[in-house]
């Protein structure tokens, strides 16, 4: 019997016209060299070839394999759309930073259930690089998480709103602006960041070489929000974003830091939005607006 998976990357092969094509618009992540060994799999055990790799053409064997799955496949999206809006109860799983799933998630969510009242959400906290895996391992739906530049193959992104960096220090700290460290001839300040993959991080250090600033982080944090409680507790100053309309902790003062690039956060996703998760987009891109007046 065909492997179904070995169809289905045939089908983007066949549909994309190439190897490397239908890696860049796979639903889900998969590296060339496993899907080249899959698709010989696949020849291998039909004894045949399906088509000429360069330049890509669809031998006849491999132009009546297409046709026959083409259907199939072409249609799942419309399936599964149609199967979520029609069942009584629709679950969506949703991975972001834990300050958007505590600060920015809540009402967008709220108004999702208004319109789909057996919803059912599982969130998962983490950043970029665990958002990634887990929509490789097809562990989430939709994710709202710091963009770094194009999404990975398979993934679709939209932009929400660009976040100005910013420099958390104690309220007793004597800086007034954060010109003040460019200024010295070497920052003595422990810097605390979150890991120096992050979108934030690699901002700030992009920014630093221009200034021609050495200062790498001495604690690395794996949220925004510990790192305001180490700096509020003395351990040093923190790499953040100024969120719109959030006020800092008691025991921090903010000194924004506008010669950085911003990082921008945004939605991704796999595949073709449903009728769910497109009116989670809707919910986001609104409360986006109201965040950005």
């Amino acid at each position: 019997m065909l492997n179904i998976h070995h169809l289905e990357l045939f089908y983007y092969v066949a549909r994309h016209g190439g190897i490397s094509e239908a890696v860049r618009n796979m639903p889900y992540g998969i590296q060339q060299p496993a899907m080249s060994s899959q698709i010989i799999q696949l020849e291998e055990t039909l004894g045949l070839t399906l088509f000429q790799r360069r330049p890509f053409q669809l031998l006849p064997p491999g132009a009546e394999l297409y046709q026959f799955i083409r259907p199939f496949f072409d249609n799942l999206d419309g399936v599964e759309g149609k199967l979520r809006s029609g069942g009584k109860f629709q679950h969506i799983r949703i991975g972001a930073a834990e300050i958007i799933l505590r600060d920015h998630l809540p009402v967008p969510l709220q108004k999702l259930k208004k319109k789909f009242p057996g919803l059912k959400v599982t969130l998962r906290s983490g950043y970029l690089p665990d958002i990634e895996s887990w929509f490789q391992k097809q562990e989430i739906d939709f994710a709202v998480t710091l963009l770094d530049g194009k999404p990975p193959a398979g993934l679709n992104a939209m932009p929400l709103v660009k976040l100005p960096l910013g420099l958390l220090v104690p309220k007793s700290s004597r800086l007034r602006s954060a010109g003040e460290l460019w200024q010295r001839d070497r920052i003595e300040d422990v810097l605390v960041s979150l890991p120096r993959n992050e979108p934030i991080a690699r901002n700030f250090q992009e920014g630093l070489a221009k200034l021609g600033v050495d200062w790498f982080p001495g604690i690395e944090v794996s949220s925004l929000d510990v790192l305001e409680s180490y700096v509020s507790n003395g351990y040093g100053l923190g790499l953040t974003v100024i969120m719109p309309k959030a006020v800092p902790g008691e025991g921090v003062r903010l000194l924004p830091l506008p010669e950085f690039a911003p990082v921008t956060v945004g939605a991704l996703w796999q595949g073709k939005l449903v009728p769910m998760t497109q009116a989670l987009l809707n919910e986001l891109q609104e409360r986006a607006k109201l965040l950005a007046t």
